[in-house]
């Protein structure tokens, strides 16, 4: 018996001229995915991407929790094809729907008619295959309101599927569609969910990870890559520009009033994001900043950071509590790592008293104390690039 997958689309049926620029984006992206899981046809048909083994090499299942994590798609269902006939039909669905059956004691069917040159209406088609299962598995009852599961049929242009349910996908915008943005990568919880909240709006990610070695170490930044590496699977494939911030924060601790380390230094960090970005052609910086998390991240705190950046800073977390974004990191499998107890740029040199609520002309007042252009570009000329790629 054949199996394929049906990916539903999201948003992409809304674009009206423009739906045909972003399906291409999505099956471009499916089809990287596919080679990577064998020998797949991928076809873009009434708002579904139809994806189909052409030999018995290719993993379907592997290809399914890669198309799961897919942006654009919204749900996905394993299949089983037949014939746009009813005798071909019930065979189909005696064959393949009782072991999702097995401990189920109650479901219903639902048909879908996208061909409506099909003989039968949809409520036919439901009651029809219905009768046949019940006739198979008398122990099974039918509840068209609260059933256990439910069974489709869908009779589409060049086929009929049928299938147990549909799993959620990943919803959102193929990436690539929206531009492209800097995230400021930490090792914490929330860069890592705010990186994954954009990208599902089409944006094409890169990312920038400050360090502060040998204060802070190398195993410190191997757990920032794998958060890249988790982020990917989502997010596609992307550089991340690791600068170094030591002696930017050596200076500072030397000429300026320690309750002021930690926003002279988000100023560097926006500053030179976003220069980074500017020649990487971004369109925006990412942080990943909830309002009145911690001391940097107030209202008159941010207002003191956000003048160094001319792209617009997007914060998709800014109106969560901390419950609210491990819940998304544990979804996307980034907490486990985002716990690691290694240190970051940011907890290095932290002041005792931290200002929370800044006066932005004193803080220029601590900034002039340093050369903030040549510092600017000495941690520029320091970065180094490492490629993420997304792992099957």
């Amino acid at each position: 018996m054949k199996e394929i997958l049906l990916c539903k689309y999201g948003e992409i049926v809304l674009k009206g001229a423009n739906r045909r620029y972003f399906e291409e984006s999505l099956c471009k992206t499916m089809r990287f995915r596919a080679k990577h899981f064998g020998n797949f046809s991928i076809t873009a048909s009434q708002s579904t991407l139809i994806i189909e083994p052409l030999d018995d090499m290719a993993d379907l299942e592997g290809m399914f929790d890669s198309a799961s994590k897919v942006f654009g798609i919204v749900g996905i269902s394993r299949c089983a094809v037949c014939e746009k006939e009813m005798g071909d039909i019930v065979r189909t669905t005696l064959a393949y729907i009782p072991p999702f059956l097995d401990g189920k004691k109650t479901f219903k069917v639902e048909a879908k008619r996208s061909d409506k040159r099909f003989p039968l209406d949809s409520i036919a088609i439901a009651r029809e295959v219905g009768g046949q299962i019940l006739s198979a598995l008398p122990r099974l009852r039918v509840d068209v309101h609260n059933p256990e599961i439910v069974v489709h049929v869908e009779i589409r242009e060049h086929a009929a599927y049928v299938h147990a349910g549909q799993f959620k996908g990943a919803g959102g915008m193929p990436v690539g569609t929206n531009g492209k943005a800097l995230l400021l990568l930490s090792g914490g919880i929330d860069s890592p969910v705010a990186g994954y909240m954009i990208a599902k709006r089409g944006v094409q990610l890169e990312a920038v990870h400050f360090e502060s070695f040998p204060y802070t170490s190398e195993r410190a930044r191997e757990k920032v890559m794998e958060l890249a590496r988790e982020i990917a699977q989502y997010a596609g494939s992307f550089d991340v520009h690791v600068v170094s911030l030591t002696h930017i924060q050596e200076e500072l601790v030397k000429a300026c009033d320690e309750d002021y380390f930690t926003l002279l230094l988000r100023r560097y960090m926006m500053a030179i994001a976003d220069r980074i970005a500017h020649r990487r052609g971004c369109g925006g910086l990412i942080t990943g900043e909830s309002l009145g998390q911690v001391a940097s991240q107030t209202m008159q705190a941010i207002g003191v950071t956000d003048p160094l950046a001319t792209l617009p800073v997007f914060r998709p977390c800014i109106g969560m509590d901390k419950e609210e974004i491990i819940k998304i990191s544990r979804k996307i499998g980034t907490f486990e790592t985002s716990i690691q107890p290694y240190e970051d740029c940011c907890t290095v040199f932290t002041p005792k008293h931290p200002r929370t609520r800044p006066e932005l002309s004193k803080v220029i007042e601590q900034e002039k104390k340093l050369d903030f252009d040549a510092l600017v570009e000495e941690a520029l000329a320091s970065a180094t690039i490492t490629h993420i790629r997304v792992e099957f």
